[in-house]
């Protein structure tokens, strides 16, 4: 087992290593921006070091600062969390190449998986189910019309490199496409440094459900269920669940089955997301594989009882897999709300501020992920989201009731956030019945008072 590792990234995703580390008595070692100075999990880290301004590409993001740190600290191994350079394929290298585990899958994993159109091109070939679309990067505008007209409008552009819905552009006929192609290929330029797109056929009014796996060295695969990723925002999730309240046992074995022969086409090592959508047939289609920890892991968790940064760690370090999955082995339901810094009522508008009050719910089976405390100042700089609320229930019904009143104790003074919303949504009849799609957003907008 390691002794020391890194954290390379912020916020609560850094606080939550430092935790898993501190129960497995590893030492920990944070950086941070200047702006980050005195946050939680700077306080909290066995060792903190500065690597530059608020400026993401000139600390989270410049590697020679952080590899610098990680050489004068003497860790053994560095954990990306999520975002920043937890997927980017030159940053693990260079670990590896200083002697340095990198917490994740092998460089080829991210290469491989990182390339959208490889991707697809890889699963084509191990026969798993995909989206109707482009075999290869769109080059042209006659191609993309030849390929739209094949599959049939509405077409989605995307693109080859990153997520988060960035480079992303729905297409309902030929008009539009020359133009979507541009924004896609342009904002994927900015986002990712490479502006390839390919396009896919678009399901409208899809389920966005996602599985999450484990792989160690010694090629053992399992699956532990699925989450509901569909309540989203330009393809941004905003709530998550697990198990899907969609899914049958059925669907739910087929999906494992497909996320584990994904896992085991790559040979893949860690901790990853097989990323679905699902139409109201329930036929699934691979759309992506994310070769990392997700935002929503804490729902897996909490109904599988797994800690999987812990077991992210073990994984790194040589061990097996630690446990064994049962038949059923889901364990009640559990619900993620993401409190982001934002103003709905203002087309998301960011919120900064001081959190002039800032008090956490509690009560049995809820648990907070954040970073941040009363009289903390919420910059501009970095992601919105200030903080994970999660709820555990027998059952989803219950579950939900006992998210709304989370909800309603969580007091957030000084910022716009997102819980007013969040309360409606979980109040609303489709979302009880668990019949949305990943269009709700934009279908209850008069509802839920959204504007933009």
């Amino acid at each position: 087992m390691f002794k020391k590792i890194l954290i390379a990234n912020r916020g609560e995703i850094a606080l939550r290593i430092i935790r898993a580390c501190r129960e497995l008595e590893i030492k920990s070692v944070a950086v941070h921006s200047e702006v980050d100075r005195d946050s939680l999990f700077v306080k909290l880290a066995d060792e903190s070091y500065c690597i530059g301004p608020h400026n993401s590409n000139k600390s989270y993001l410049y590697i020679p600062h952080i590899l610098s740190v990680a050489r004068l600290a003497g860790v053994d191994a560095i954990h990306p969390g999520y975002g920043f350079l937890s997927e980017n394929h030159n940053f693990a290298q260079i670990c590896h190449e200083y002697g340095i585990v990198f917490i994740g899958p092998k460089v080829k994993n991210i290469l491989e998986m990182g390339d959208k159109n490889m991707a697809r091109k890889i699963m084509k070939k191990s026969g798993v189910p995909l989206v109707p679309g482009s075999d290869d990067i769109v080059k042209d505008l006659k191609t993309a019309k030849a390929i739209a007209n094949e599959v049939g409008y509405p077409v989605l552009i995307k693109a080859a490199y990153g997520g988060g819905g960035k480079g992303m552009r729905v297409v309902h006929n030929e008009k539009e496409l020359a133009m979507a192609i541009r924004m896609a290929s342009s904002e994927a330029e900015a986002a990712f440094s490479d502006g390839s797109v390919y396009i896919e056929k678009y399901i409208v009014n899809p389920k966005h459900i996602e599985v999450q796996i484990l792989a160690d060295k010694k090629g053992r695969v399992i699956h532990l269920g699925e989450r509901e990723c569909t309540i989203q925002r330009r393809h941004q999730k905003l709530i998550e669940e697990s198990p899907s309240p969609f899914v049958d046992d059925e669907l739910r074995e087929k999906l494992g089955d497909i996320a584990v022969k994904v896992a085991r086409a790559i040979k893949y090592e860690n901790a990853g997301t097989v990323e679905f959508v699902v139409d109201k047939a329930k036929n699934f289609y691979f759309i992506e594989m994310n070769t990392r920890l997700q935002v929503e892991h804490p729902v897996t968790e909490s109904v599988t009882g797994v800690d999987l940064v812990k077991e992210q760690i073990r994984i790194a370090s040589g061990e097996s897999i630690s446990f064994v999955p049962r038949d059923r082995f889901l364990r009640g339901h559990a619900i993620e709300c993401r409190i982001n810094a934002e103003n709905p009522e203002k087309n998301f508008m960011p919120s900064c501020g001081t959190l002039k009050k800032f008090i956490l719910p509690g009560g049995p089976w809820i648990r907070v992920d954040t970073h941040v405390h009363e009289g903390a100042e919420i910059s501009p700089y970095y992601d919105s989201m200030i903080a994970k609320l999660i709820s555990w229930g027998k059952d989803r019904e219950e579950s939900r009731i006992r998210m709304i009143r989370a909800l309603e104790e969580f007091t957030i003074e000084g910022i716009k956030t997102t819980i007013p919303l969040h309360i409606k949504i979980l109040s609303e009849s489709e979302f009880m019945k668990g019949t949305f799609s990943t269009n709700y957003i934009i279908e209850k907008s008069d509802y839920l008072n959204i504007t933009g």
